[in-house]
């Protein structure tokens, strides 16, 4: 029981592993500078290589894993730290195994001149299949290009990370006065050590900052250590802010918060607890790579392989972002994310491969600036920016701003700018996107801490209705007869589109817009046009597939799982395979590929005509793509054609990109998707979809709250929301209905149901027998995802329990609760006492959509309430308050809230109880 409890500490506080990672890793990164001080002679081999190993492993896993848990412990600022600080020590330890690697690779044997390969001389005398093999099997190690040294590798990144570091201190002095001094001293050995690549004795300052790093940050882990074995704060440090975050809002004039509030902007953020915001994460990795670019662009370093390293895990952290976006429901920022990522990714391959010269594989810098000239991915980033153009303008201005200059971003990496003229342009439009990006990740952190919209963002240059009406004029020009806005969100189920298509729909555009070309194949272009093809359509499109898992759609990841294997095959047969120097297609087993290929897409069209028109066109378009790709391999292939059904598909895509995402982002079918033509025959001949077999009204308009009071009034059963998971109601005036819930979902009868009130006050008037130490904790936990157990009494027949007394509760006892969501108050208000419990069949997890509520139990329910996503993943906590007089709280349950939380609120009310009756 030890050991689990104290394994349960670290997931309790898993800020506990991320500051552990911190020390270990800034330990082991002293010691090397003092050696290096001490002995005149900075790292080599095998010392390089381990160092490499431990910082990925301890800085960047151990501590990826504290990012994800407190992402989901609801931690704004410890989760985009961790994650953001895993990206930066795996990036310098990325930096380490390759200089550790390159010290093996390039140490001369004793007959050769250093840097020197005999591969020109035996080469001009070869064919060139004797050269290929002679490649394969004997010279590829000696004609590796040697890295660069460590001051022009991690320079760039380290400046751009001492940014993001400099925010993070600032904010976590909101939090303790713990976590800004490790984050601070983290800030100053980045600015240390980037002096350091140059003057040797900064190491030694670094060393000693990283010293403080290490014993501030074991005293930190040992006080959250302690905090979660005993449930309380042993040692200070954590809980005492050194300012309140929310003194940043009194700079602000009046003026300009009404402003904002006039622009549309509402100060106070809905909240959503289920996971922490990843906004500020995802602008921090903008921030990262496009600094690491623009110091390349501007000729520092002269070389990219680390850049592109830095850059690949810094992608790694912005897909966490997306996915984060995504599971809080914001197909905005969850696509927005993904599109940057791929960006960068491809970007720095690009120049990796420009700055590289490999003769070996005939190809010089000269062949590789003529052959980016026939690229053409980098147009489809262009197009496909405008569209977070578009639906920042009902945003705020630094949003759309944000957005314009990550078009500016994408317009410089047109490879057809002169190359002259492109370092330069690209240089400076990345340096304000870096720079914007690092302003919005400052805001987005502030704002996610106060839980309110501190500083304002600027008012939104068109009104969401505007916007909705433009964009809906087009639907109106493809149906044949008018029709008006929608006036409410549709639900998930009656949307043609969901959370994640708008990605996939991109992953597959630019895929297919990076593998048009006119000219012959030839290695620099593959070397180019790989990762244009194969980091969206692949890579991405593997992301893809995960959140289509979530989203619980009918055919799950099938489509996007499927094209991501036809994407990777399509890259390595026509952008990697000409390395193996077989010029004939034909000899490979992918003529059965293609034919597998276009045989599992004729199913995937039957899947696509029960969706819309839009993905059988996409589906149809891909068979296309799928003969031009066994033709191919028989060397039938004329590349006129295959180019018109790459543009077909890629122009499919950008539609389907751009409806998707509107419609997701309004909640409503304001772009058309088209009918499905193949109809369930469970489906009405006149709908596309089918009805639930019970009422369900959307939460948002009155008349639904109204529909389901009545419902429940009449002794109905219905699933509601609340502000933890969707629960199932039945009034207390009809003990009958309270007993239908037990069937519903096969409840066990032993196990008592709950009541829920929709204010303390409706309590107080009623004047139980609580001690004034029970009213007090009530005070401070409702309303909250907490239910209080007391003692029942007639007290309870007053409230409006009436004959429903032994129905709810044991025999003794009777769970309380009051929840703070206002769709359930002001249902609450309409029908008096509910009993509730949670609406899944009994031993099943709980509901988290309405969608789950409507699929789980709509044909024996009455009504259901359709609220979206449930603002927890877990029902509420539960507290055993008969004993509270007697100073001991239990637990039947821990769920939303945690049990240290509510431990700490309780200490909290007993000093206050103790001060009064001191005073």
């Amino acid at each position: 029981m030890a050991t689990s409890g104290f394994a349960s500490v670290f997931y309790s506080e898993p800020a506990v592993l991320g500051l552990l990672a911190n020390v270990f890793s800034a330990f082991y990164v002293a010691l090397q500078n003092f050696a290096h001080v001490a002995t005149g002679s900075p790292a080599h081999g095998l010392e390089n290589t381990l160092a490499g190993v431990h910082l990925i492993l301890i800085g960047g896993v151990v501590q990826l894993v504290a990012g994800l848990l407190t992402f989901r412990k609801y931690d704004h600022l410890a989760g985009t730290t961790f994650l953001a600080f895993a990206a930066l020590w795996g990036s310098y330890g990325a930096t380490r195994l390759v200089l550790g690697s390159s010290d093996s690779i390039i140490t001369p044997a004793p007959t050769r001149l250093p840097g020197a390969t005999a591969l020109p001389n035996i080469t001009t005398e070869l064919d060139n299949s004797t050269m290929v093999k002679t490649l394969i099997n004997v010279t590829v190690p000696t004609i590796l290009p040697q890295p660069p040294p460590i001051d022009e590798s991690a320079t760039a990144g380290l400046i751009a990370y001492i940014s993001v570091a400099f925010i993070v201190t600032f904010c976590s002095a909101t939090a303790n006065y713990i976590m800004p001094v490790v984050f601070g001293a983290i800030t100053v050995t980045l600015i240390l050590e980037a002096v350091g690549l140059k003057v040797t004795a900064a190491l030694a300052a670094s060393g000693a900052f990283q010293l403080v790093i290490t014993l501030v940050g074991l005293y930190g882990a040992s006080a959250l250590l302690l905090k979660g074995l005993y449930q309380r704060h042993v040692l200070p440090g954590f809980g005492n802010a050194l300012f309140d975050v929310l003194l940043l809002g009194a700079a602000i004039k009046p003026s300009v918060r009404k402003q904002v509030r006039k622009g549309g902007e509402e100060e106070e953020k809905k909240k959503d607890s289920k996971y922490a915001e990843p906004y500020a994460l995802g602008n921090m990795t903008d921030t990262v790579a496009a600094a690491i670019l623009a110091f390349h662009a501007f000729g520092y370093p002269t070389s990219f392989q680390v850049g592109a390293l830095w850059v690949s895990f810094d992608a790694a952290a912005q897909l966490l972002a997306s996915y984060y976006a995504c599971l809080k429901g914001d197909a905005y920022h969850c696509t927005k994310f993904g599109l940057h990522l791929a960006l960068w990714v491809i970007l720095s391959w690009e120049q990796f491969v420009g700055t590289v010269s490999l003769p070996g594989l005939g190809v010089g810098l000269a062949e590789v600036a003529e052959a980016r000239l026939s690229l053409t991915g980098n147009w489809f980033f262009v197009i496909t920016s405008l569209l977070p153009c578009l639906l920042s303008l009902s945003r705020d201005r630094l949003e759309l701003v944000h957005n314009l200059a990550f078009t500016l971003v994408t317009l410089a990496t047109i490879p057809q700018i002169p190359t002259s003229s492109r370092g330069y342009f690209l240089g400076v439009a990345l340096a304000i996107y870096s720079f914007l990006s690092l302003a919005i990740s400052f805001i987005s952190l502030v704002n996610s801490i106060a839980e309110k919209i501190l500083i304002p963002r600027g008012n939104r240059l068109v009104s969401t209705l505007k916007l909705q009406e433009a964009l809906f004029g087009f639907k109106r020009c493809l149906t044949p007869r008018l029709m008006p806005v929608p006036a409410s969100p549709a639900t998930p189920a009656q949307l043609s589109a969901r959370l994640p298509d708008a990605l996939f729909y991109l992953c597959n555009g630019l895929s297919a817009f990076a593998a048009m070309h006119l000219h012959p194949q030839s290695h620099a272009r593959s070397l180019l046009a790989l990762p244009g093809v194969l980091v969206p359509g692949t890579l991405l499109q593997v992301f893809v597939a995960r959140l289509q898992v979530r989203g619980g759609r009918r055919f799950g990841p099938t489509v996007p799982f499927c094209y991501a294997a036809i994407w990777a095959t399509w890259s390595w047969l026509r952008f990697a395979d000409p390395f193996r120097g077989i010029p004939d297609p034909s000899l490979h087993a992918f003529t059965a590929a293609a034919v597998a290929f276009l045989t599992i897409n004729f199913f995937i069209i039957i899947i696509a005509a029960y969706s819309n028109t839009v993905l059988l066109i996409l589906t149809l378009a891909m068979e296309a793509l799928l003969v031009s790709f066994l033709l191919f391999t028989i060397n039938k292939l004329p590349l006129q054609m295959e180019v018109v059904f790459l543009a077909l598909f890629s122009i499919v895509c950008l539609y389907g990109a751009i409806a998707s995402l509107v419609n997701h982002v309004f909640e409503k079918n304001l772009m058309p998707m088209g009918p499905r033509l193949l109809k369930s025959k469970k489906m009405k001949p006149d709908s596309t979809d089918s009805s639930p077999p019970c009422p369900c009204p959307s939460s948002k308009k009155t008349t639904g709250l109204m529909t389901i009071a009545k419902i429940l009034k009449e002794g109905g059963v219905c699933g509601i929301p609340s502000d933890t998971v969707y629960t199932l109601s039945a009034s207390c005036e009809h003990p009958e209905a309270i007993q239908r819930i037990y069937n519903i979902k096969d409840r066990p009868m032993e196990k008592p149901i709950c009541l829920t009130i929709a204010t303390l006050e409706q309590l107080v008037a009623v004047n139980p027998p609580f001690s004034p130490l029970l009213w007090e904790f009530m005070r401070h936990v409702y309303p909250g995802g907490i239910g209080c157990i007391v003692k029942k009494g007639e007290w309870l027949r007053k409230l409006g329990v009436g004959e429903a007394y032994d129905y709810v509760g044991t025999k003794d006892s009777i769970m309380i609760r009051i929840s703070d969501l206002t769709v359930t108050t002001h249902l609450l208000s309409m029908t008096g006492p509910l009993a509730i419990t949670s609406a899944n069949p009994s031993g099943e997890p709980d509901s988290t959509h309405h969608d789950m509520v409507i699929s789980r139990l709509a044909d024996k329910l009455d009504g259901i309430l359709c609220d979206g996503d449930s603002t927890e993943l877990v029902s509420s906590t539960v507290v055993i308050c008969t004993k509270i007089d007697e100073g001991t709280l239990s637990f039947l349950r821990e769920g939303a809230v945690p049990k240290a939380k509510v431990l700490q609120i309780f200490e909290t009310v007993k000093a206050k109880m103790a001060a009064k009756e001191n005073a």
